[in-house]
């Protein structure tokens, strides 16, 4: 069937699905979840169906009329950190999660609040987390709604009552493991992975019983110690061949924090496997390796959990170079025939269209610019890298493009089969790589990577941080996967902007870092309509109906790594970006309004006087990039999301200071103590390293790109 036929289909579908709206008669089952693509007026699963198109063919808003378009109502989140999730639709009711893991049920025509959740994640988890507190959604079956929480729980919920009816640990909750996905149902088997390679831990994915939370398999992604080899199914042991030094003493990383998708013609399930622990290398694996299943999409069967095939988009990857980027399916025309493929952008910047029988590459082309490879040699399957590119073998700093924030990060992808066009939200960045001489591991509570990261860091010069502004962008790019070419893109002043639906009305939706919800054209990308949401939206929107009517949803709060660690300084072209959470729902002729923006009120930067040594700076430097930057910002210029320490009231209070960051008196909300890893004397350094950044700052007028 061609990507046209296929649409005529689906518009069919949507015809006879109209005398049914909402009719969800008893629980989600597996036939529901197969055919979830002919159910417009509902959104069941993550991506709206197994093939993870985050397509909807509802077209009552459409091109000529989105300008109609206003808020219906809307919702205050009572979690002022990012939001990522994807809203789920059903018996006209929307189920969502937010930050720190809890779940909300609102009626989806009126808004009315109809039950809450919280897990209550111990705030000292907050920590593990390499990038926010975030959560992305839930998955269904029966009458139930499962939920993967930070601290590594997988629990069951009542749908009509919210109501806990099990709870399983997944993780070792002794090691960073945090849970940010949203879990999978096949079949009655709950699949969730987990995220902390960044910290030192050991990736895979498992399947539990939807019943009673039994654990059924467990596919690990990379080998384990030389003691668990005996045991070890062909695939690992052939994985174990790619691998050298003593691996598992430091993880190896390999965690499954994102993407999945399911063919049930084929029954295969299809994971995304993130990047080594740790990021170099040369020390993870010394003598190099592909060291799989790294930075790979793997196939599964979803009944064992069973290997069958494996791609590797970056064979011994050094860069953070994830494949946990969003993977989706479909069938298309290429070359004379019709293909059931599988597409991904992952971070490494290439576009990958892959047979999703058996593995095969059809084709790849850079949907960005690059530095770190030439292309994709079509025999090997292989990145042409660029010799330079492997800082830890050459001991030689690179700057690469795309960097660790990748040229697409966890925001999904859609697929508009009517158009034929992906519509990926991009980022062009780069990161520098600085090998780090004489890397120690810290397992406790380090990032642990092999790269100094505060080298890494943006520097306090404000002519260079003011050109890597210029040079950081984000866009929307219409991708055309046939022909490996961009049709069309929307240009952004900075990246990190949200996750995209298309609709059959023709329309693409995508919020953005600045602070609007937008509507373009889903041909020529021409913008239709905008609404100032007052805050980043970095979450993917759904659509769904309720009595004829037709409505779009989406989490808007600026969070996430970008907005915590770069963001401080890349993403305030316009000002600060604040954060105010909210669920906010549109239809045809609504006329709400969201209540004044507060003013976004921030303390002067007002430091003491820097009286620490240059052997404390030097310490205080290395020590913040490694233990503090990824939630403080970069350079110690912070966001709006968490304190911008060159701000803090606490500065000029040693005593105090000790108390936080070393005790931990604040690990109630989420700033845990240090003192696993952090001297007194390093503590100390820090400090007297954030004042001196201060001072500079304040020196120029409070910094230009944010103001005091």
């Amino acid at each position: 069937m061609t990507i046209r036929n296929w649409f005529a289909a689906a518009s069919m579908a949507l015809a006879l699905a109209a005398c049914g709206d909402n009719a969800i008669e008893g629980g989600i089952d597996n036939a529901r979840l197969v055919n979830a693509a002919q159910d417009p007026a509902n959104w069941i699963s993550y991506g709206r169906d197994y093939a993870e198109q985050r397509f909807s063919p509802l077209d009552q808003i459409n091109a000529e009329n989105v300008g109609e378009l206003g808020l219906a109502w809307f919702a205050d989140m009572d979690t002022s950190r990012g939001q990522e999730a994807t809203p789920l639709v059903m018996d006209g009711r929307l189920y969502t999660t937010t930050a720190w893991s809890k779940v909300k049920a609102y009626d989806a025509k009126t808004g009315a609040v109809l039950w809450e959740y919280d897990p209550e994640v111990p705030g000292e988890t907050g920590v593990k987390a390499c990038c926010d507190v975030v959560n992305r959604g839930l998955a269904a079956w029966g009458d139930r709604l499962f939920l993967g929480t930070l601290d590594g729980r997988l629990i069951a919920l009542d749908r009509e009552t919210g109501e806990e009816i099990w709870s399983e640990v997944t993780v070792d909750q002794s090691k960073a493991y945090t849970i940010t996905g949203a879990p999978r149902v096949i079949d009655g088997k709950v699949l969730i992975g987990n995220g902390g390679a960044e910290y030192g831990v050991r990736g895979y994915v498992s399947a539990y019983d939807a019943e009673d939370g039994d654990m059924l398999w467990r596919f690990y992604t990379v080998p384990g110690a030389p003691d668990e080899a005996d045991e070890e199914s062909e695939a690992m042991a052939a994985a174990r061949e790619t691998w050298n030094g003593e691996f598992w003493e430091l993880g190896g990383g390999g965690t499954v924090w994102d993407a999945m998708a399911y063919d049930p013609d084929l029954d295969l399930l299809y994971i995304g496997v993130g990047n080594g622990s740790p990021w170099n290398q040369s020390y993870r694996s010394p003598g190099g390796g592909d060291n799989l299943y790294l930075s790979s999409i793997v196939a599964l069967r979803p009944e064992t959990g069973d290997y069958v095939w494996h791609y590797q988009t970056t064979p011994g990857e050094t860069w953070d170079f994830t494949a946990t980027q969003h993977i989706m399916l479909a069938d298309m025309e290429i070359d004379g025939r019709t293909r059931q493929v599988l597409m991904q952008a992952p971070k490494n910047g290439f576009f990958y269209v892959i047979d999703r029988a058996t593995g095969e590459l059809i084709s790849a082309n850079n949907y960005v610019p690059m530095n770190w490879a030439t292309g994709v040699d079509m025999e090997t399957g292989r990145p042409i890298e660029v010799p330079a590119a492997r800082y830890g073998e050459t001991g030689i700093p690179f700057v690469s493009t795309p960097g660790a924030g990748g040229a697409h990060n966890w925001h999904p992808m859609a697929f508009h089969p009517g158009e034929g066009l992906v519509y990926i939200p991009a980022i062009e960045a780069g990161f520098p790589y600085v090998p780090e001489a004489d890397w120690e591991p810290d397992t406790a509570r380090g990032f642990n990577v092999g790269v100094d990261m505060a080298a890494g860091a943006l520097p306090a010069d404000e002519a260079i941080r003011e050109a890597s502004v210029a040079g950081t962008k984000g866009a929307l790019i219409a991708w055309d996967p046939v022909t490996q070419t961009e049709r069309w893109r929307v240009q952004y002043p900075g990246p990190w902007n949200g996750g995209v639906l298309a609709t059959g009305g023709g329309l693409v939706f995508q919020g953005t870092a600045g602070g609007q919800f937008k509507a373009f054209a889903a041909g020529d990308g021409s913008e239709l309509w905008s609404f100032p949401a007052q805050t980043g939206v970095v979450a993917p929107a759904v659509t769904y109906t309720v009595d004829g009517e037709q409505y779009v949803a989406v989490m808007a709060g600026w969070g996430g790594i970008w907005a915590l660690a770069p963001g401080g300084i890349l993403n305030e072209t316009s000002g600060p970006v604040p954060n105010i959470s909210r669920l906010l729902v549109f239809k045809l002729g609504a006329s709400g309004e969201l209540p004044p923006a507060p003013p976004l009120q921030r303390r002067p930067i007002d430091p003491p006087p820097f009286r620490g040594s240059e052997e404390q700076l030097a310490s205080g430097n290395y020590a913040y990039g490694r233990y503090c930057g990824q939630c403080h910002g970069d350079a110690a210029i912070g966001s709006t999301v968490l304190p911008d320490l060159r701000r803090s009231a606490v500065l000029d209070n040693g005593d105090t200071w000790m108390q936080i960051v070393h005790d931990g008196a604040l690990g109630f909300n989420g700033m845990a103590g240090f003192s696993d890893s952090l001297s007194a004397d390093e503590v100390e350094a820090i400090r007297q390293y954030v004042i001196f950044r201060a001072n500079q700052d304040k020196e120029l007028g409070g910094l230009g790109l944010q103001g005091s």
